[in-house]
Protein backbone atom coordinates (compact mmCIF):
# COMPACT_ATOMS: atom_id res chain seq x y z
CA UNK A 1 0.00 0.00 0.00
CA UNK A 2 2.78 2.44 0.84
CA UNK A 3 4.46 1.75 -2.49
CA UNK A 4 1.35 2.94 -4.36
CA UNK A 5 1.33 6.41 -2.78
CA UNK A 6 3.10 8.95 -4.94
CA UNK A 7 5.04 11.99 -3.79
CA UNK A 8 2.27 14.38 -4.86
CA UNK A 9 -0.35 12.45 -2.89
CA UNK A 10 1.93 12.38 0.15
CA UNK A 11 2.58 16.12 0.01
CA UNK A 12 -1.12 16.84 -0.49
CA UNK A 13 -1.98 14.65 2.51
CA UNK A 14 0.59 16.46 4.65
CA UNK A 15 -0.81 19.84 3.58
CA UNK A 16 -4.36 18.77 4.41
CA UNK A 17 -3.21 17.42 7.77
CA UNK A 18 -1.38 20.68 8.50
CA UNK A 19 -4.50 22.77 7.78
CA UNK A 20 -6.67 20.44 9.87
CA UNK A 21 -4.36 20.82 12.87
CA UNK A 22 -4.19 24.59 12.41
CA UNK A 23 -8.00 24.76 12.15
CA UNK A 24 -8.35 22.84 15.41
CA UNK A 25 -5.77 25.03 17.19
CA UNK A 26 -7.38 28.27 16.02
CA UNK A 27 -10.85 26.96 16.91
CA UNK A 28 -9.79 26.02 20.43
CA UNK A 29 -8.02 29.37 20.88
CA UNK A 30 -11.09 31.32 19.78
CA UNK A 31 -13.51 29.33 21.93
CA UNK A 32 -11.27 29.80 24.97
CA UNK A 33 -10.97 33.52 24.22
CA UNK A 34 -14.72 33.93 23.80
CA UNK A 35 -15.33 32.62 27.31
CA UNK A 36 -12.30 34.38 28.81
CA UNK A 37 -13.25 37.81 27.43
CA UNK A 38 -15.19 40.43 29.35
CA UNK A 39 -18.14 40.45 26.92
CA UNK A 40 -21.67 40.04 28.21
CA UNK A 41 -23.12 36.55 28.44
CA UNK A 42 -25.45 37.19 25.50
CA UNK A 43 -22.58 38.19 23.21
CA UNK A 44 -20.59 35.14 24.28
CA UNK A 45 -23.57 32.90 23.53
CA UNK A 46 -24.07 34.56 20.13
CA UNK A 47 -20.42 34.07 19.19
CA UNK A 48 -20.57 30.44 20.33
CA UNK A 49 -23.74 29.74 18.34
CA UNK A 50 -22.29 31.42 15.24
CA UNK A 51 -19.12 29.38 15.68
CA UNK A 52 -21.17 26.16 15.81
CA UNK A 53 -23.15 26.87 12.64
CA UNK A 54 -20.66 28.91 10.57
CA UNK A 55 -17.23 28.04 11.99
CA UNK A 56 -14.85 29.34 9.31
CA UNK A 57 -16.67 32.63 8.71
CA UNK A 58 -17.10 33.19 12.45
CA UNK A 59 -13.41 32.52 13.10
CA UNK A 60 -12.35 35.00 10.43
CA UNK A 61 -14.76 37.70 11.67
CA UNK A 62 -13.78 37.09 15.31
CA UNK A 63 -10.07 37.34 14.53
CA UNK A 64 -10.60 40.57 12.59
CA UNK A 65 -12.84 42.11 15.25
CA UNK A 66 -11.17 40.81 18.44
CA UNK A 67 -7.66 39.80 17.33
CA UNK A 68 -5.92 42.60 19.23
CA UNK A 69 -7.91 41.88 22.39
CA UNK A 70 -7.08 38.18 22.07
CA UNK A 71 -3.37 38.98 21.87
CA UNK A 72 -3.57 41.32 24.88
CA UNK A 73 -5.40 38.73 26.97
CA UNK A 74 -2.86 36.05 26.03
CA UNK A 75 0.02 38.39 26.92
CA UNK A 76 -1.61 39.30 30.24
CA UNK A 77 -2.17 35.61 31.04
CA UNK A 78 1.45 34.79 30.19
CA UNK A 79 2.70 37.62 32.41
CA UNK A 80 0.52 36.47 35.30
CA UNK A 81 1.77 32.92 34.87
CA UNK A 82 5.38 34.15 34.89
CA UNK A 83 4.78 36.21 38.03
CA UNK A 84 3.21 33.23 39.77
CA UNK A 85 6.11 31.00 38.73
CA UNK A 86 8.68 33.54 39.90
CA UNK A 87 6.88 33.93 43.25
CA UNK A 88 6.81 30.15 43.70
CA UNK A 89 10.51 29.86 42.88
CA UNK A 90 11.37 32.63 45.35
CA UNK A 91 9.22 30.95 48.00
CA UNK A 92 10.70 27.51 47.36
CA UNK A 93 14.26 28.81 47.31
CA UNK A 94 13.76 30.75 50.51
CA UNK A 95 16.47 32.80 52.13
CA UNK A 96 18.69 29.90 53.12
CA UNK A 97 16.99 29.12 56.41
CA UNK A 98 18.01 29.78 59.98
CA UNK A 99 21.68 28.95 59.39
CA UNK A 100 21.96 31.69 56.79
CA UNK A 101 20.22 34.19 59.05
CA UNK A 102 22.52 33.30 61.94
CA UNK A 103 25.54 33.71 59.69
CA UNK A 104 24.38 37.20 58.67
CA UNK A 105 23.73 38.17 62.29
CA UNK A 106 27.18 36.88 63.32
CA UNK A 107 28.79 38.89 60.52
CA UNK A 108 26.99 42.02 61.73
CA UNK A 109 28.15 41.32 65.29
CA UNK A 110 31.75 40.67 64.19
CA UNK A 111 31.83 43.88 62.17
CA UNK A 112 30.58 45.87 65.16
CA UNK A 113 27.34 46.94 63.52
CA UNK A 114 25.30 45.37 66.34
CA UNK A 115 26.08 44.83 70.02
CA UNK A 116 26.29 41.49 71.81
CA UNK A 117 22.82 42.03 73.32
CA UNK A 118 21.33 42.79 69.88
CA UNK A 119 23.07 39.70 68.47
CA UNK A 120 21.65 37.55 71.29
CA UNK A 121 18.15 38.94 70.64
CA UNK A 122 18.47 38.28 66.90
CA UNK A 123 19.76 34.78 67.56
CA UNK A 124 16.85 34.03 69.88
CA UNK A 125 14.37 35.40 67.34
CA UNK A 126 15.88 33.34 64.49
CA UNK A 127 15.95 30.12 66.50
CA UNK A 128 12.43 30.61 67.90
Amino acid sequence: MIARIGLGELLWSLLVLYFMVMYIIVSITIVIDIFRSDMSGGKKALWAICWLFFPVITMIVYLIKHGDDLAKRNLRAAQQQKEMTDAYIREAAGTGGAASELEKAKALHDSGAISADEYAALKAKILA
